[in-house]
């Protein structure tokens, strides 16, 4: 059985704003059986009758529509329960043919509930035959035939207040353990919860509870009144009847424009498109004292089902219950009394039937990895999902997008340091084997000394990224990351112009189920508030002293997880250094030639696993965090969560990089006075070629490997394996037991609710951001970093397409005019990315030396001599005694050895003190680093300028939009005006005075201008007139 049955026609019927204070006898135990079984005939005469004919319903409908219901105990068996007369009768309860409507497939299902039930047992005394199982108090089971109403008998009150069982010949009554009263405490709560959703006029339909335990489903529907009056609260914009032009650019922009739309018209997704690209829909609040404003074709489809579902949500969220001080949907989830609460996917998105639906087309059309290269379908995407998650999506689309060109560029600077590397002086100098150049020992007594010839191929290998173009290019990323900022603000304003964002008011959120626990036990701890002052209690809010010790957890807690992360890159250090010791001692020449290739390899390999890893805890940490600083409403907690693990993370991801760039050989020392950790093993130093090839390696892998491992195989698999649990442990839970009412498909409910819940979208931008700032932050060391980029961005769109569509339950739609906090997060890694940018030029890459030889030392001009002069001269008599090599061959001919520094030589007075090559270097360097920051900043700024955040045209549309809408309003008045006036007129003319002429004066007038209270006046007055 199904209720409240849909009025006919446009028969409204108006039910209180807000949920009423519930009056459960279950809870207060105040009124008697006669009582309440007159309220429970008022409300089976509003509810639970399914007329065969109109009239009756329309009569039922009317004679209780002003009052407010009244319910007994057992309202979820009796009144909720729609199966109780369905299941007995036969037709009634076939399931929903496409899975989406109620038993009577024409109300839809906007909710659902689900949650997991454990009916009591109860026994037969002996030789009554087998057990059978029943429901304790008010349950369904204790219904014969599904009899209801005046067949129905009353159940005996106990000394609490409940109701007890009936008994029956051949039944045992059992007392309630703790696991039942458990449950039935559950349940009453759910009965309390779901009869106030009834009374604030959603109207339910339920699943029958057969089993002895098992997994049932509470299916909600939004009638009209429903619809519209919280349309009107939330100040949803829907479209009117008012259309109007959008004037387009013309000239040269407008043939570009044709032109491009011709060339990527292979790219573009095949969905429905609007008829009149050039005409848009004036767009206004909602709202039922204007409702002849809009274009209401259908009031079933005036309402999508995002936004349907949505306007469920908000009233799901402040529903409450007096048990237990619920506070919602969101409170009575974190108590176990339901398991989930979530709006249906439109259907199956894929299958053989031809049936068409939004889930099935955005599968098709975006959601495969086999259109990979068609553009996104946005506004589709926008109006299944909402408008966050459309301007996600919108945001990663036009990163995608903008990486090509940083892509182009990076393989250019790339392939300009293949093309070089034949005339690069310096390493062919490092490479010619004529010079031999002896380089001291690498370590202590085990290492002999060597030729820096054998180093050609690292050399070599850094001229790749160490080279002119590399400068160029990192002044052109600062650019592109400005420019792709600026893009998106132009982006995000078309966007909220044409997805009716503009003006959009910040809603007025609710508290979040733990900060009104927390403030609720606040109050019962204080002595001095009184429980019936309520509006004192209404004003009271947690102080900075009740939040004290989640600050001082916070701040402890996260002071401790930096210095692990510093501990684990110390660790690795230690590794490297020890290794590196070790490979040394071997007596294998293959081994030892090899230490630095094997050393750096395993080292960045650990280091990924130890990232992967952290990353994972610092998530659920940065969440427990978060928690105990019980923010108000759930935009504070998201922004504090997303800070807190943005923070975590970026030192995790790049604290080796930094190391690497900025502190691997700024710390060894020199020959004869080496830096030395656990007495005895040196401080390790960069390659020969410098540190800049190292860099290189760590980001790549590290950058690569975040991205293949943990953006794609986890987000892949670890869904997988949740749904595949959590379906096991259903099918472990529950008994094999023959389910009469369950249909043989499963219907849409159950399929949704396999699928994972959507914990929102903090980790998709997370791994994006990271990603910039790898693209960004360090470019100049891997001009690469953009095109690896740019082909996980390809595979992330219908990676996440796809989550979305098939592994995610369907999320509430939230309406957002900016991604918020990430904007801001993206602007400061751009800001950022200059200032390091310019260090790892200036202080990793031998740029700065290069230049200040070829302009300020050479003889000619060039580069020749270059090596010669980095290298300083070091006595190896002057070697501490136990460091000098054993077995050396060369032991006898070296004198001196050379050693990358400027430092004077042995033969000067201030022998190995700092040379004035060093001071001069240095100085170059920080110059540099002023004059690279300020000149990007400048040119950053200048675009920021040049380019405006609102798009022209769309500045002067939203204008035009906004005179439309006040001439739109000015005729509709005037129209409305001349009407009155002519209905007055027409009065006059009859001459006829008297209480029956006002009464129509009234009438007409009521049923013209219908506002909440007119709307209820003009009912009652229709009806008096009938």
């Amino acid at each position: 059985m199904q209720l409240p049955a849909k009025p006919p026609g446009n028969m409204e019927t108006h039910t209180p704003d807000f949920p009423l204070a519930s009056s459960h006898p279950t809870l207060n135990g105040q009124k008697t059986v006669k009582s309440a079984r007159d309220a429970f005939s008022a409300y089976n005469s509003k509810y639970l009758t399914i007329p065969q004919n109109r009239t009756s319903l329309h009569s039922s409908r009317v004679n209780g529509a002003f009052e407010a219901p009244s319910c007994m105990e057992s309202f979820s068996s009796s009144i909720i329960n729609n199966y109780l007369d369905g299941t007995r009768g036969g037709a009634v309860d076939k399931a929903s043919p496409s899975g989406m409507h109620f038993r009577d497939s024409k109300r839809k299902v906007d909710y659902v509930l689900a949650y997991h039930y454990r009916n009591r047992l109860a026994r037969h005394p002996p030789g009554a035959g087998s057990p059978e199982p029943t429901r304790g108090s008010a349950s369904s089971a204790l219904v014969l035939n599904g009899g209801m109403g005046k067949g129905r008998a009353e159940l005996p009150r106990r000394d609490d207040g409940r109701r007890a069982p009936r008994e029956r010949p051949g039944l045992e009554v059992i007392e309630l353990g703790p696991p039942d009263a458990l449950e039935e405490e559950k349940r009453l709560q759910r009965e309390e919860y779901e009869r106030n959703l009834v009374e604030a006029g959603l109207e339910i339909e339920k699943d029958p509870e057969n089993k002895s335990q098992g997994l049932s489903f509470v299916r909600i529907h939004a009638p009209w009144q429903v619809l519209s009056r919280e349309a009107e609260l939330l100040k949803i914009k829907m479209p009117t009847k008012k259309m109007y032009e959008i004037t387009e650019e013309g000239g040269i922009l407008k043939k570009l424009n044709e032109i491009w739309c011709k060339v990527t018209e292979p790219l573009q997704p095949q969905v429905p498109q609007q008829e009149n690209t050039n005409m848009k829909s004036l767009s206004y609040p909602f709202s039922r004292e204007k409702i002849y404003l809009y274009n209401i074709k259908d009031k079933d489809t005036f309402f999508d089902n995002a936004t349907r579902s949505r306007i469920v949500r908000e009233i799901l969220k402040r529903t409450s219950t007096k048990a237990r001080n619920s506070m919602g949907i969101g409170t009575l989830i974190a108590n176990n009394v339901y398991d989930a609460a979530y709006p249906l996917h439109d259907g199956e998105y894929e299958g053989q039937n031809d049936d068409m639906n939004e889930r099935k087309l955005l599968y098709r059309e975006w959601a495969r990895y086999g259109v990979f290269y068609k553009f996104q379908p946005i506004d589709l995407i926008r109006k299944y999902f909402g408008e966050k998650i459309g301007l996600y999506f919108a945001w990663l689309g036009l990163y995608t997008e903008f990486l090509i060109p940083s892509s182009v560029v990076g393989i250019i600077v790339f392939l300009y340091g293949c093309i070089t590397i034949e005339s690069d002086i310096p390493s062919k100098e490092m490479c010619d084997q004529r010079n031999a150049f002896t380089m001291c020992p690498l370590c202590d007594k085990f290492c002999d000394y060597w030729n820096l010839s054998s180093a050609c191929a690292t050399a070599r290998a850094s001229h790749l990224f160490d080279n002119p173009a590399t400068v160029f290019f990192s002044i052109f990323m600062a650019l592109w990351a400005t420019m792709f900022l600026e893009q998106w603000k132009r982006l995000q304003m078309r966007l909220s112009y044409f997805w009716d964002l503009t003006g959009l008011e910040e809603e007025e959120e609710h508290p979040r189920p733990e900060y009104e626990t927390k403030l609720l036990q606040k109050k019962l701890k204080n002595e001095n508030i009184r429980t019936e002052n309520s509006n004192e209690d209404e004003r009271e809010k947690l102080t900075w002293s009740d939040r004290m010790p989640g600050y001082a957890a916070n701040f402890g807690l996260i002071l401790f997880m930096i210095m692990l992360t510093f501990s684990a890159v110390f660790g690795v250090i230690v590794y490297r250094i020890t290794t590196a010791a070790a490979l040394s001692f071997s007596t294998n020449e293959t081994t030892r030639s090899n230490v630095r290739v094997t050393v750096t390899a395993t080292a960045v390999i650990i280091n990924l696993v130890v990232i992967l890893i952290l990353d994972e805890i610092y998530g659920a940490v940065a969440k427990w965090l978060t928690e105990i600083e019980v923010p108000k409403t759930e935009k504070t907690f998201e922004e504090r969560l997303i800070l807190k693990a943005f923070l975590l993370k970026f030192v995790n991801s790049y604290a080796p990089i930094f190391y690497v760039a900025f502190f691997k050989g700024r710390f060894v020392g020199r020959p004869g006075h080496y830096v030395y950790v656990f007495d005895g093993y040196r401080m390790e130093e960069c390659a020969p070629g410098g540190c800049l090839m190292e860099l290189c390696i760590q980001l790549s892998i590290i950058m690569l490997g975040k991205q293949l491992i943990q953006n794609n195989l986890f987000e892949i698999g670890i869904p997988k394996l949740k749904k595949l649990f959590r379906k096991l442990k259903d099918e472990r839970t529950e008994p094999k037991e023959m389910d009469t009412n369950q249909s043989k498909d499963p219907q849409q409910w159950d399929l949704d609710y396999i699928l994972e819940p959507f914990t929102g979208l903090t980790p998709e931008y997370m791994e994006m951001i990271i990603q910039f700032g790898f693209v960004t932050l360090f470019v100049a060391s891997f001009p690469l970093a953009p095109l690896f980029a740019l082909l996980n961005n390809i595979i992330e769109v219908r990676l996440d397409a796809k989550k979305f569509v098939t592994e995610l339950r369907r999320p509430d739609t939230v309406r957002a005019k900016d991604i918020g906090i990430w904007y801001n997060i993206l602007s400061g890694i751009g800001k950022l990315s200059v200032i390091i940018n310019a260090f790892v030029i200036a202080v990793t890459s031998d740029f700065i030396p290069r230049l200040m030889y070829q302009y300020a030392y050479s003889q000619n001009g060039t580069m020749h001599g270059f090596i010669n002069h980095t290298l300083s001269y070091f006595n190896v008599s002057h070697l501490k005694a136990g460091t000098q090599p054993e077995n050396s061959p060369f032991a006898q001919d070296v004198l001196f050895c050379r050693f990358k520094d400027y430092r004077e030589p042995p033969w000067s007075q201030n022998q190995y003190e700092f040379s004035k090559q060093y001071w001069a270097v240095l100085s170059a360097r920080l110059a540099f680093v002023i004059l690279f920051q300020n000149l990007v900043m400048f040119l950053s700024v200048l675009v920021d300028w040049m380019i405006p955040d609102i798009p022209k045209d769309i500045s002067e549309q939203i204008k035009k939009e906004k005179r439309v809408l006040v001439d739109f309003f000015l005729k509709e008045e005037h129209e409305k005006l001349k009407l009155i006036e002519s209905f007055i007129a027409r009065d006059k003319q009859k001459h006829k005075s008297g209480t029956k002429g006002e009464r129509i004066r009234a009438a007409s007038f009521c049923q013209f201008n219908r506002s909440q209270k007119g709307s209820f006046a003009s009912f009652s007055s229709q009806h008096t007139e009938v």
